[in-house]
C-alpha cells in the first residue's frame, strides 16, 4: 500500500511539472532538481511515460497541419482593420 501511495504521488509530481518539461519553456522553467527526479520517474512508470509520447505525438501532428493550413489573407487583413478601428475608437 505504501508502494502505491508513493508511485500515485510520484505521479502527481509528474502531471504537475510535465507540460513544462516537455514546452522547456524558459518563462516557466522547472527547478533544476526537479528535472532528474521527472525523468526517473517517466524511465519507470509506464502510464506517465505513454501520456510523454501522446504530447509528443499531439504536437508534432498540430506541427504538421499549421505547416499545411496557412490563414485567408481576406480574413487576415479584415482582422486588421477592425483592431485598428477599435484602437482608434471608431467602434
Amino acid at each position: 500500500m505504501i508502494a502505491g501511495a508513493r508511485r500515485m504521488l510520484s505521479c502527481h509530481f509528474t502531471a504537475a511539472r510535465l507540460q513544462r518539461y516537455l514546452d522547456a519553456d524558459p518563462s516557466a522553467p522547472l527547478d533544476p532538481a526537479e528535472v532528474p527526479r521527472l525523468e526517473a520517474h517517466l524511465a519507470e512508470c509506464a502510464r506517465c511515460a505513454s501520456a510523454v509520447e501522446d504530447f509528443r505525438s499531439l504536437r508534432w501532428a498540430m506541427w504538421r497541419l499549421s505547416a499545411r493550413l496557412r490563414p485567408d489573407p481576406a480574413a487576415v487583413h479584415r482582422m486588421h482593420r477592425v483592431v485598428d478601428e477599435l484602437v482608434e475608437g471608431r467602434r
